[in-house]
């Protein structure tokens, strides 16, 4: 398996990132959330998870070890595959997740796209002995209804952006993130950004 990947980000997308290993571009797809974090040109380490299909083979990239491991346990629950468990770690830090098991808390899963009230109910039960209890150390788990801002910011900037063009990129976007219920989906948020930005050039 491939633990994780370490060079210079060569590439970046709103959905993944290519770090250049060895002399080869290895593409890694990613959340918002670790994306954000990434800068063109920089240096990076992401851990990483191997999925192996039939048909393809895709590599996931996540901040550090806890959110791998939280995204490997995820998909032990009947019904998660890759996309929904990082869909699930684009809304919530590993230790939010945690918390939510732990506690029952079936809005925190409905929140995630894809999970509907049956499915957070069911994902509760199984996960309930798998996820471990939550550390209480990061509060940060759950964005605050500021914190899409900050994030859909830092990852347009992370995708090359000028400051002045992901200011008005996220003043654009401020109606769709309102009007959404609950807390607003920064990868969906971020796609719009980008056709935003597409249009205005």
């Amino acid at each position: 398996m491939i633990a994780f990947v370490t060079g210079p980000v060569a590439a970046l997308a709103p959905d993944s990132a290519v770090v250049e290993v060895g002399g080869v571009g290895i593409a890694v797809q990613c959340s918002p959330n670790t994306l954000s974090g990434l800068r063109m040109g920089q240096h990076a380490r992401l851990a990483t998870s191997l999925v192996v299909r039939e048909d393809s083979l895709t590599l996931y990239g996540f901040a550090d070890d806890d959110e791998r491991q939280t995204f490997e346990l995820l998909q032990t629950a009947s019904g998660v595959g890759p996309r929904l468990a990082q869909a699930m770690l684009a809304v919530h830090a590993p230790d939010a997740l945690r918390r939510a098991v732990a506690t029952g808390d079936e809005k925190a899963l409905t929140a995630v796209p894809g999970i509907g009230k049956k499915g957070a109910q069911k994902l509760l039960l199984e996960l309930k002995d798998r996820l471990g209890a939550p550390t209480g150390a990061t509060v940060a788990a759950v964005q605050t209804p500021a914190g899409w801002r900050d994030q859909l910011h830092a990852a347009l900037i992370g995708l090359g952006y000028a400051a002045r063009d992901a200011d008005e990129a996220v003043a654009a976007v401020t109606p769709q993130a309102e009007a959404a219920e609950g807390t607003p989906q920064v990868g969906q948020l971020l796609k719009a950004a980008l056709q935003t930005l597409n249009r205005a050039r």
